[in-house]
Parts: structure tokens; sequence; C-alpha cells
């Protein structure tokens, strides 16, 4: 019969070897997985000079912020003055003629030097009035203070639904200018589609 000072000594050797074994597969396993991280040179693509995480631009016009436009992400190419963003939330202050504007978008370009704002993927635009406009691409033009596009925009407000192939919309007076194909509908009359 096996004497309890034997069985006491098996279990000490075998709770060191395995202690050994593991602190072994420890070191050798983290080793090969802890490589460096890429540098941030080679994170960003050639032209980009720079890069910035919650990143804001704003419009000052007389002292006024005209707008104030957020992205989540924005990258800077200085040779071409532009700023690629996106997860892109852009507001417009009231006016004394009109209401705030919300832009929303999934990527776009500030232009610095034109301050213009090309929006890309899932624009909507909401004002304070409740008017909501969805369409893929639009552009801010900043000298004219005009939205535009010449992509399928769906408008609504209240009951009325309107489907069009282009659209401008002046920030200021909050106007709407629908180019071409347009099918409008009324909830709840007889002749809506």
């Amino acid at each position: 019969m096996v004497s309890p000072g034997n069985i006491r000594l098996a279990l000490a050797i075998l709770v060191i070897t395995a202690i050994i074994g593991i602190v072994a597969a420890i070191t050798l396993k983290g080793s090969h997985q802890a490589a460096l991280p890429e540098p941030v040179s080679r994170q960003l693509p050639q032209n980009i000079d720079m890069a910035i995480h919650s990143a804001r631009f704003y419009e000052v016009r007389e002292g006024r912020a005209v707008w104030e436009l957020v992205a989540k992400k924005a990258e800077y190419d200085k040779s071409g003055d532009v700023a690629n963003l996106s997860d892109i939330r852009m507001e417009f202050a009231r006016t004394a003629t009109a209401g705030a504007i919300t832009v929303t978008a999934a990527q776009g370009t500030y232009s610095s030097k034109s301050r213009n704002v090309a929006l890309r993927g899932k624009v909507h635009v909401v004002t304070e009035t409740g008017v909501i406009f969805d369409t893929e691409t639009v552009d801010y033009v900043a000298a004219r203070s005009l939205f535009r596009t010449s992509d399928k925009v769906a408008f609504r407000q209240q009951r009325l639904t309107l489907i069009a192939r282009g659209m401008e919309l002046d920030v200021k007076s909050q106007k709407a200018r629908f180019l071409k194909d347009i099918d409008a509908g009324v909830a709840g009359s007889k002749s809506h589609r």
C-alpha cells in the first residue's frame, strides 16, 4: 500500500509541474500575439495629413455661427484643403426668418477654401417645422446658403409626401424647389398614390 507521505509528494510534484506548464504556455503564446501596433503613418492614406476624432467645424458670418458640423472622424488633406468626414451631423442655427435645420449623413467632404460641404450616404434633413427630406447625396453651397442634389428626394410634411429627382433648398428662406419627375400625394385623399 502507498503511504500518505508518498501521495502528498506525488500531488506536490503534479501541482508544480502543472503550474510550470501553464506559465510556459502563457509566456510562449503571449509573446507571439503581442505584436507592436501598426505605426500611425501606415494607418492613414498617403494624402492625409491629419486625422481627428470627434471633429467640429463652424461657419461664422458677422460674428454668428451659421452652422456647426460634427463628424465622428475627419481626415484632413492640406494639399487639397479638404476634410473627409464620417458620421456627420450638421446643425444650422435658427434665423430671424426661419427655424433650425439638422442634417445627418454617413460621410462627406468639407472644403476649407469654399466652405462647401458634400454629404453622401443616407442624407436626412429635418427642419424645425417638421419638414423631412431623405436622399443619398446633397451638396451645401456656402456662398448661396443652398442645399442641392440631382438624386431622388423623398419629401414629407404633415400629410404631404413628394418624390422628385433633384432639389434645391434655400437655407435662409427654407423654400424648396423640386426639379423633375415629381410625384406628390396627400394622405387621406382619394388621389393619393
